[in-house]
């Protein structure tokens, strides 16, 4: 199946610690020229507001979250997979993804997939 326009999307959900907010934030504006660089469209951070709990499953469950953390949802936008797959393999060696100082969250129970876009509508 082709998707939408092309396009592939790479989505993110992650627990950052609420009192990391500002830090995280500026961690990702930081982040963007480079992902710009090799081929994103856009990127898109979604601090949580309203994350219930669910009777199954929810997302606070699904990266552990803890009662200091806050979850995010993110996505970045790519023109194809192709661009994104090569994208993730030249990031290996960039030194830009060096963090400059402690991450503002915890990177291992971070999910993250791709995703082929199916239908999309606009205003």
């Amino acid at each position: 199946m082709t998707s939408v326009n092309g396009q592939y999307l790479q989505g993110f959900v992650v627990p950052v610690g609420t009192a990391n907010k500002e830090a995280y934030r500026d961690m990702a504006a930081s982040a963007w020229p480079m992902f710009r660089d090799y081929g994103a469209l856009s990127i898109m951070e979604a601090w949580g507001e309203d994350v219930a709990d669910g009777q199954v499953t929810d997302f606070r469950r699904a990266v552990l979250a803890e009662e200091d953390e806050t979850v995010v949802f993110s996505w970045i936008v790519w023109p194809d997979r192709a661009t994104c797959d090569a994208a993730s393999e030249r990031m290996r060696t960039d030194d830009r993804m060096k963090p400059d100082g402690p991450m503002p969250f915890d990177g291992r129970r971070m999910i993250y997939a791709g995703f082929a876009p199916i239908f999309q509508a606009d205003r």
